[in-house]
C-alpha cells in the first residue's frame, strides 16, 4: 500500500484506544473511566446506573457530572445502556476489553529497561496531505512512552514494539513504516544525554513529583470503606497516567534525583493500603437490596 493510501481507523474503534490519553485525570470521566476498568470486569461486566452513581458520588462527582461523563465513555465505545431484571444499567462493551487488558499490565506492573535491552525504533511516512492522521499517530507513540529522535523517527524499549505495531495496525499505517529493533545506539555525548533529548524528562519527573505530593503522606489505616474507595480511586486516577507516558528507563540514563525512584513503591504501598477496603465498598454499594424504585432508571444517559 502507497503512503498516499493510508486508511483510517474506524473512529470508534480509534476512540476506545484513545481513552485512556484523553481523559485528564481528576476529571468526572478520567475517575468514571477509573472506575470501569477498576471494577466492571469484577463485576461480571454490568453495573446498575444506581450503584454507578452512587460510587461516583463517594469520589464527589455529583449527578449531573456523572451524567456528562457516562455520555462521553459511551461515545467511545466503552459502555452501553442495558436494562436487567427491570433494572437500569451499564454493560461493558467487548470493544473496550484489550485496552483495559492492556492498561492493567502497565498501571500494576510497570517494566523496566536494563542497559542491554534491545531499542525499538519507528520510521515513518505519511504524507501532508494526511496530517491529522500523521498527528494522531505522534500522539499515540508518545502517549505509550515512544521518545522524538526527529520527525519522523521515534524510539522506544524494546518490550514497547507490540505496542507500537498495534497503534500502526489501528490507524491504517503499517505499510507506510518501518520498525527497527537496534542492539546498540551510537549518539554524541552518551545515552544519558541522549535520552534527554529524545524525550521530555521534566514533564514526565513532574508527573510523579504531582504523585508524590499528593499522596506521599502517612495515610489513616483506619479509613471507612467509602473513604478508601475514594482515596484509591483518586490515587489511582492520578497513577494511571504515569506509566504510560514513562517509557521505564534505567537509573543510569536519568537523573540521580529521579522521582520514579519514590513514586512507584508508594503508589504499591497506597494499593496493599486501600485496594482491599475499596473493593468492600464496591460490593456493598452494588450488591444492595433491589426493592422499590431504582433511582438510577430516572433521566438514565
Amino acid at each position: 500500500m502507497a503512503a498516499s493510501q493510508v486508511t483510517p481507523l474506524p473512529a470508534a474503534r480509534a476512540a476506545v484506544a484513545l481513552d485512556d490519553a484523553d481523559s485528564r485525570p481528576g476529571s468526572a470521566t478520567s475517575l468514571l473511566r477509573t472506575i470501569i476498568g477498576c471494577y466492571l470486569r469484577r463485576l461480571g461486566g454490568w453495573i446498575a446506573a444506581a450503584a454507578l452513581m452512587e460510587l461516583m458520588t463517594t469520589v464527589g462527582v455529583n449527578q449531573t457530572r456523572t451524567r456528562t461523563a457516562i455520555l462521553r465513555v459511551r461515545g467511545k465505545g466503552i459502555l452501553a445502556p442495558e436494562m436487567r431484571e427491570g433494572r437500569a444499567g451499564y454493560v461493558l462493551q467487548p470493544a473496550a476489553l484489550p485496552a483495559l487488558a492492556r492498561g492493567d499490565r502497565r498501571i500494576y506492573s510497570p517494566r523496566r529497561m536494563s542497559t542491554s535491552d534491545r531499542w525499538c525504533l519507528i520510521s515513518y511516512s505519511i504524507p501532508e496531505s494526511q496530517r491529522q492522521l500523521r498527528h494522531q499517530l505522534r500522539r499515540r507513540l508518545s502517549w505509550i512512552g515512544c521518545g522524538t529522535v526527529s520527525a519522523a523517527l521515534w524510539i522506544c524499549p524494546e518490550y514497547l514494539t507490540r505496542e507500537v505495531e498495534d497503534i500502526l495496525t489501528d490507524l491504517g499505517v503499517r505499510a507506510s513504516a518501518s520498525i527497527f529493533l537496534a542492539d546498540e545506539t551510537r549518539v554524541d555525548g552518551g545515552l544519558e544525554q541522549a535520552v534527554g533529548r529524545w524525550w521530555d524528562l521534566p514533564a514526565i519527573a513532574a508527573r510523579h513529583k504531582a504523585f508524590l505530593s499528593a499522596y506521599g503522606f502517612v495515610a489513616d489505616d483506619q479509613l471507612a470503606p467509602p473513604e478508601a474507595f475514594s482515596t484509591w480511586m483518586r490515587c489511582l486516577d492520578t497513577w494511571r497516567v504515569i506509566p504510560y507516558v514513562d517509557p521505564g528507563l534505567p537509573a543510569t540514563w536519568l537523573p540521580a534525583d529521579w522521582p520514579g525512584n519514590l513514586s512507584i513503591p508508594l503508589f504499591a504501598d497506597r494499593r496493599e493500603q486501600l485496594e482491599d477496603l475499596s473493593g468492600r465498598y464496591v460490593r456493598h454499594v452494588t450488591s444492595k437490596s433491589t426493592s422499590g424504585a431504582d433511582p438510577g432508571s430516572s433521566g438514565m444517559p
